[in-house]
């Protein structure tokens, strides 16, 4: 066999993938990292601009202090060691959209060092992972190049972003699959969103990802890797998990076809073609030194004191993985619930909390968030914030169940005509007709179901109890408002003892 034939033999699932991050969050300040421009997204372009952040000569940065303390509450939420020191980097390089001909960032003294986030799926698609941060360090944004956006043709360039905050986040390459990064990812986003550091908005670029990638195989009695491929473009977490499983794949079959390894090709970087659904070349990967970064002259360094960081520690909010350890130990839901309603953000759980206390029964609330709450606002595309039923008013529904005064089936209806009507629960039962049944209207009904029915009440005492259900649907036809649990429970009661 030749090596080329032996190479050919090696599947994916043999080999190891090797993924780290770069991710780039925008934080949530109203100006600018260095000037008092705004960072308000949306406005027409190259009117949030000024002569620091488009650096004309002769301007001094001033450094904005927000934007450094929600750097340092992002790096204690990540267990990051928060640097004592730190300073102010210019990394050159020529861009349209970059006017200075640098960038204001962080090299070797960053703000934010080492840390880790613990990553782990409930479906079990992959292992709970370890993954290392490796830095976190603050940076301007560069402006934004529109290409051929009018009858023209032409570039344009606007400057509005050019200066806003961000915090670059690095992660060691730790992660072994496209689906534990695309868990990273959301597990950072929600981090972030919950201690309210960054909006993390995709669409509006206030969270970017690129992604490191390359494969360790096992060949010959030895390990080998491929060229290291840095990729971008990735506009969307399920994005982030495709390119990656694309440029696995990529990246074996071009092995297998050249035998090329990491010793003999420069790293490269690569965009994600969501169209192609495909990466594509875009050039040689850049290292440090092709930067020339150097001390930024006219920003002093920064010094950060104990007691600031206790003051933001703190006040640091309660972390997602925190709330779903709340909600197995103290409500007794499961991982997967548990990780839903945190998934959904801090605003849900909030309701959650809330109709739980005022129902009485967590699992109960649970069920109906996941399923009904979360279902109609995944599908008007709304945050529970624009719910329209308060948590209040679920709990009265739920209440009128746990009651026996509805059941499930009817409980779901009401909910609709709430929503639709915009009215109480009281108004929606009455307009959908549903009566409470007294005990004599419902004693009545369960005898009629049994003198009716011998075949199947002498199913039902031979053992098969599932032929219960029959009388149910029949219960249904004739008294809508019957709840089923009550009528099961009731007949149960009538063929035992014989009436």
């Amino acid at each position: 066999m030749t090596s080329q034939q032996k190479r050919e033999s090696v599947k994916l699932e043999d080999v190891t993938v090797v993924i780290g991050l770069e991710v780039h969050v925008q934080l949530q300040t109203e100006s600018k990292l260095f000037c008092g421009c705004s960072t308000q997204y949306g406005n027409p372009p190259n009117t949030q601009t000024c002569v620091v952040c488009v650096g004309l000569p002769g301007s001094l940065p001033v450094i904005n202090q927000q934007a450094l303390n929600l750097a340092i509450k992002t790096g204690l939420a990540l267990d990051c060691q928060i640097a004592r020191h730190t300073k102010w980097d210019r990394k050159n390089y020529f861009y349209p959209d970059l006017p200075k001909g640098y960038q204001i960032s962080q090299f070797d003294q960053p703000i934010c060092g080492p840390g880790e986030l613990t990553v782990s799926d409930p479906k079990g698609k992959f292992e709970s992972t370890m993954v290392r941060i490796e830095r976190a360090h603050l940076e301007e944004d560069a402006g934004k190049s529109i290409h051929g956006a009018d009858s023209t043709g032409c570039s344009q360039i606007d400057l509005n972003r050019t200066g806003t905050p961000l915090l670059e986040i690095v992660t060691r390459p730790d992660l072994r699959s496209p689906a534990a990064a695309k868990a990273f990812l959301q597990e950072l986003k929600l981090i972030l969103t919950y201690i309210g550091v960054s909006d993390c908005n995709m669409q509006q670029g206030n969270l970017r990802c690129d992604g490191n990638i390359n494969l360790h195989i096992n060949f010959d009695d030895q390990t080998i890797a491929t060229p290291i491929v840095e990729i971008k473009n990735m506009n969307s977490f399920r994005n982030a998990e495709r390119a990656l499983a694309y440029e696995a794949q990529r990246q074996l079959e071009s092995w297998q076809l050249t035998g090329v390894t990491i010793e003999d090709a420069p790293k490269q970087t690569r965009g994600w073609s969501d169209a192609k659904q495909a990466t594509t070349v875009q050039r040689e990967k850049e290292e440090s030194a092709d930067y020339r970064y150097f001390p930024d002259p006219d920003l002093i360094s920064v010094r950060v004191s104990e007691s600031e960081i206790s003051a933001i520690q703190s006040n640091l909010e309660t972390l997602p993985e925190s709330w779903r350890q709340e909600l197995i130990g103290s409500h007794q839901l499961n991982a997967y619930d548990a990780n839903v309603i945190v998934g959904q953000g801090r605003e849900v759980v909030d309701y959650f909390l809330a109709v739980a206390a005022g129902c009485g029964n967590s699992k109960m609330a649970c069920n109906w968030i996941t399923q009904e709450v979360l279902r109609y606002l995944n599908e008007e595309n709304l945050n529970i914030d624009s719910y329209p039923i308060t948590a209040s008013g679920l709990i009265e529904l739920l209440s009128k169940i746990n009651t026996g005064k509805i059941d499930q089936t009817r409980a779901k209806e009401v909910l609709e005509e709430m929503i639709s009507s915009g009215i109480s629960v009281q108004a929606a039962m009455d307009a959908l007709g549903i009566q409470p049944v007294d005990e004599g209207e419902l004693e009545a009904l369960c005898q009629q179901l049994v003198l009716d029915n011998p075949a199947v009440i002498a199913q039902i005492r031979d053992g098969n109890t599932k032929a219960i259900g029959a009388l149910i649907g029949k219960s249904r036809k004739l008294n809508p408002n019957a709840n089923p649990g009550i009528v099961r429970e009731k007949l149960l009661q009538l063929i035992q003892s014989g009436s």
